[in-house]
């Protein structure tokens, strides 16, 4: 297993620590610059770093049971796949929230193209005038080439997830869960679906099961994901309603779909646009909202390659995975001294992004640096 590999362990490791959080865990990293070293701290260390005897008790007794390479090894045969703040292919939009998840456990893969992507959520008694809106929004946005966000639920999150999938779009589901633990259990079948053209996304580790509490922090990371986020059905009390709030609280675009004064299923929602959010009386508006125009300037920018053609070479050996300048160099053909200088112009130009120990990847690829609250 590579170095990077092997770090991975850790993260996960302390993603089973109760109480750490990451908020505590960048402090950890600030203070002992290293995953690792975070993790096989004495307990002396880890009370200096900020953490409370309680907390390093619990730190010390998770490390004492837990197996990591055991805990890989699941993950590893089950084919998920684990993503943390160091990796250049977290999610650009989720990053850019306070305090984001620091590991995501993932079936299915991400890929650029998510960074244009919108939730579709409501309500689990879903209507038939809320299905034929959820059908009809998902198959627009696929058609676009928008990712199509929701949390795999009954009702209106399943019908968006399979309507997007029905006209080949790609989906991201967010668990309240392990990947595990699918739930609800008969939406199995659309999790391998979904996999095959999206991914199936949870913060929570292997053997966490979908308790209610579990879900409100999964809606953060729904919204989170998205450019824009529509409530299409909400009774007043609905989970989606939570959705909502963290997409105000996080800058999305916040839409809800009008519906009869007479719907339980409606009241959220049009209590929603009375308090500011944007009806949706089209899919145009949600395309509008999302600035189409922009995504397809955008990619047209990602698909055009330097003029100079020693910076050509360098820029098409790199991807959103890190690449040592030594790499680079053997792929390349090229001298030393060409490639740092064709790597110092594509930097300057915003090409291309140093991630640390004279790795690169694609500018468009990036980590940018994450907030924690």
């Amino acid at each position: 297993m590579s170095e990077k590999g092997d770090k991975k362990r850790y993260w996960v490791g302390f993603n089973r620590v109760y109480g750490i959080g990451p908020a505590r865990l960048d402090r950890l990293l600030t203070v002992f610059g290293d995953i690792e070293d975070a993790w096989n701290a004495s307990p002396s260390n880890l009370g200096r770093a900020g953490l409370s005897p309680s907390l390093v008790n619990e730190l010390i007794e998770t490390r004492s049971r837990l197996d990591l390479d055991e805990e890989m090894g699941r993950l590893q045969e089950a084919g998920f796949q684990i993503i943390t703040w160091q990796d250049p292919d977290y999610p650009e939009r989720l990053r850019e929230i306070n305090a984001p998840p620091p590991v995501l456990y993932c079936w299915g893969e991400l890929t650029s193209r998510d960074r244009w992507a919108a939730a579709l959520v409501g309500t689990r008694q879903v209507t038939p005038y809320g299905r034929t809106v959820t059908e009809d929004l998902a198959a627009t946005l696929a058609a676009n080439g928008v990712t199509v966000v929701s949390g795999m639920a009954r009702g209106i999150d399943g019908i968006a997830h399979r309507s997007c999938l029905d006209a080949g779009g790609r989906t991201l589901a967010v668990l309240g869960s392990g990947l595990d633990q699918i739930y609800p259990p008969e939406h199995t079948h659309l999790a391998e679906r979904i996999c095959q053209s999206g991914a199936v996304l949870t913060d929570y580790p292997l053997g966490t099961k979908p308790e209610g509490r579990n879900f409100p922090p999964r809606n953060r990371i729904i919204s989170g994901l998205s450019l824009a986020v529509v409530i299409v059905e909400a009774g007043e009390g609905s989970g989606a309603l939570i959705t909502a709030d963290f997409a105000a609280e996080q800058g999305r675009e916040l839409f809800a779909v009008p519906g009869s004064i007479y719907s339980p299923m409606s009241r959220g929602t049009n209590r929603l646009i009375q308090s500011g959010a944007r009806p949706l009386n089209s899919a145009d508006d949600l395309l509008e909202g999302l600035n189409l125009e922009l995504i397809t300037r955008q990619e047209q920018v990602d698909l055009e390659l330097p003029e100079d053609e020693t910076e050509r070479r360098v820029y098409k050996t790199l991807s959103r995975d890190p690449l040592h300048v030594d790499e680079i160099q053997i792929q390349c053909g090229l001298e030393a001294s060409e490639v740092t200088a064709a790597l110092a112009m594509l930097e300057i130009k915003g090409r291309v992004q140093q991630v640390g120990g004279m790795q690169y990847v694609r500018a468009r690829e990036r980590r940018a640096g994450y907030r924690i609250g």
